[in-house]
């Protein structure tokens, strides 16, 4: 399973995600840290990604080449993360066929009715449940 970890701004997010997968998958998986900037991606890579990318280069060329994404909803949301997140990034992820895994954060002016207002680590907590669901079930196919 290739997973992208998408994060922008200082990869706080992106590394909190990426330290839980390892966690609970080991080397299991293979995870990208994708930054919209420098910063995010080397933020991810100390946290334990396989490989990094930056820019919005990256992010498109991704997309389209991993099992999953995983991240906040802002790798979504055209010009999130103080404008980082470009327009053309957030088209690749949207359109991408991986499954997208994502936080609800409410923090670029979206809120996600059904979603519980939760301190980011139990967020984090239940994508990586989710992603643990999904591999699951991606298994039981192949089977």
């Amino acid at each position: 399973m290739k997973i992208a970890v998408i994060d922008g701004q200082g990869g706080g997010i992106g590394r909190l995600i990426i330290e839980k997968l390892r966690k609970e998958f080991g080397q299991e998986v293979y995870i990208i840290g994708v930054g919209t900037n420098a910063v995010a991606t080397s933020v991810m890579l100390k946290a334990g990604a396989n490989d990094g990318a930056s820019g919005e280069n990256s992010v498109v060329w991704c997309a389209s080449r991993v099992d999953m994404i995983a991240g906040s909803v802002a790798v979504i949301v055209a010009n999130s993360y103080a404008g980082e997140l470009t327009p053309r990034m957030a088209e690749a992820v949207a359109s991408s066929p991986a499954m997208k895994i994502l936080i609800p954060m409410n923090r670029c002016n979206i809120e996600i009715s059904s979603s519980q207002d939760e301190p980011l680590p139990l967020q984090v907590d239940q994508l990586v449940a989710r992603v643990r669901a999904h591999c699951q079930m991606c298994q039981d196919a192949d089977r």
